[in-house]
């Protein structure tokens, strides 16, 4: 085995902490006081960092996450899982299975037992509470200084210094920030707790190792940018070993994984680089690519989808149409080269694609979303309808369907509902003003009592967050098209 002439090295105590026991794993903050300080946690790192929140991504990340929690035991928390848009190497837990991960660092990865590495690490530290055993000990700190302390680890380990120290200072936690750091201990036991779930889930423990080198090697903060009491991740080279030690003793390849997570993982990746990476370097990076591998679909995906987003949409539909050469079922692509014809204004060519899209993925929220556009620009009211209401039925959350909804009853010249649904993006979107503006027009063309009455309910519920100030009607804004959607939505 490759890591054979380090585990020779390994001392008899390092080994001793692999048979580190489960009990007790519950002591510390109280998972009541736990999630209390996750959300004012939650409030200072979102107002920091930029949380990537394309749906894909989120979906993949949370995917692969919940699969891990799935081998855990019964857990006090609901895990979630974050991408931070920020060029760095590292991951962070926050207080109640609240995860975060770089986008750089899952750039840097080659694969999802990789990328499930990680998260597996990051899950095992909650699991193991370590996190609230270390608040525990400075009982007498408050809330709102406890999570002063969390977020500014996370701000230090992201090389944002001077924001990190802002912070300690502002929540007089500078003194106890030392506190929450990881021991060798806490590591170790979440590198051996991880690597149990990683193999019960059915990913290969090994490539924690991979990452782990890469992390390693990557030495992008120089000792006076970060204090030692910022470095949440200690001893990576003493990790590495006893990873290995672990491994050579219980085995590491969990059950023979999906193959599809190979394209998965690499459709995610792209995604990732293509609407958040620098354009100049991913335009080359996907370009070499695609020379090099010419007959590779996914590298012609890829390179189509960056000529996209650079504008370059007459070429990105070439590239995009040889990746669909070599699989003619491919979702993604006939997705893909659907919404990029859309764009293009090539409606027709746009439902083609689209509708074969729709028959091989048909819960598709994105697909649901460019199909029901792509009628709409064709003059199809009643088909875009009712793709925009099987949408919203399956994915109320989708908010922009609201409007092409609304948009389509006005042309119909049904006002009520045309009112409702804008009033309804609009609340959706936090405008409140316009939300109201809009629902008191429904008010005033609607004749159905029903309906009537759900609309002044509606109004009731979006006065109460906040009080709106009055403002003449000319300044409120006028029904327009919601901002265009990022690249690959």
């Amino acid at each position: 085995m490759f890591l054979r002439p380090f585990i020779k090295s390994v001392s008899i105590v390092t080994l001793l902490f692999f048979s580190l026991a489960s009990s007790g794993l519950a002591d510390g903050l109280s998972a009541k006081k736990e999630q209390e300080l996750s959300e004012e946690f939650l409030k200072m790192v979102f107002k920091k960092f930029e949380i990537i929140d394309d749906p894909l991504i989120v979906k993949y990340i949370n995917d692969i996450g919940n699969k891990i929690v799935s081998s855990l035991p019964p857990q006090p928390f609901q895990y979630h899982f974050y991408v931070i848009k920020q060029d760095e190497f590292n991951a962070f837990a926050g207080p109640a299975g609240h995860i975060f991960i770089f986008s750089g660092l899952i750039e840097a990865m080659n694969n999802e037992d990789e990328l499930a590495g990680i998260i597996g690490h990051e899950i095992s530290h909650v699991v193991c509470r370590h996190i609230s055993k270390r608040i525990e000990r400075s009982k007498k700190i408050s809330m709102m200084t406890l999570a002063g302390i969390a977020a500014g680890i996370l701000l230090g380990i992201a090389g944002a210094g001077d924001a990190a120290q802002a912070v300690l200072v502002g929540s007089n936690a500078a003194g106890q920030s030392a506190a929450l750091a990881y021991s060798r201990e806490d590591e170790m036991q979440a590198d051996q707790v991880g690597l149990k779930y990683l193999k019960k889930a059915g990913y290969d423990g090994k490539e924690l190792i991979t990452i782990l080198h890469k992390i390693r090697n990557r030495q992008w903060f120089g000792p006076d940018q970060v204090p030692t009491y910022l470095t949440t991740h200690p001893a990576i080279d003493d990790r590495i070993i006893y990873i290995g030690s672990w491994l050579e003793v219980n085995g590491g390849k969990g059950a023979k994984q999906d193959r599809r997570n190979s394209s998965n993982f690499e459709r995610m990746q792209a995604r990732l680089l293509i609407k958040y990476g620098d354009e100049n370097r991913v335009v080359q990076r996907f370009k070499a690519d695609v020379t090099k591998h010419p007959d590779n679909p996914m590298a012609h995906y890829r390179y189509g989808l960056i000529l996209e987003r650079v504008g370059n949409r007459k070429d990105a539909i070439d590239h995009l149409r040889m990746a669909l050469e070599k699989n003619i079922f491919d979702y993604a692509v006939l997705y893909d080269l659907g919404r990029v014809y859309f764009l293009d204004g090539s409606f027709d060519e746009a439902l083609r694609s689209l509708k074969s899209a729709q028959s091989i993925s048909p819960d598709d929220p994105e697909g649901h979303f460019y199909l029901g556009r792509t009628l709409l620009e064709l003059g199809k009211l009643n088909e875009s309808l009712a793709v925009f209401n099987e949408l919203i039925e399956k994915n109320p959350e989708y908010n922009e369907a609201f409007y092409f909804m609304g948009e389509i009853y006005g042309k119909q010249e049904k006002l009520g509902d045309a009112y409702l649904h804008l009033g309804t993006y609009y609340k959706g979107n936090g405008d409140l003003k316009n939300a109201i503006f809009h629902l008191e027009k429904a008010l005033k063309y609607e004749k159905d009592p029903v309906k009537k009455n759900k609309i002044e309910k509606l109004i009731e519920e979006t006065r109460k967050p906040s009080v709106v100030e009055n403002k003449p009607e000319e300044e409120i804004m006028r029904p327009g098209r919601p901002r265009t959607r990022n690249i690959m939505r």
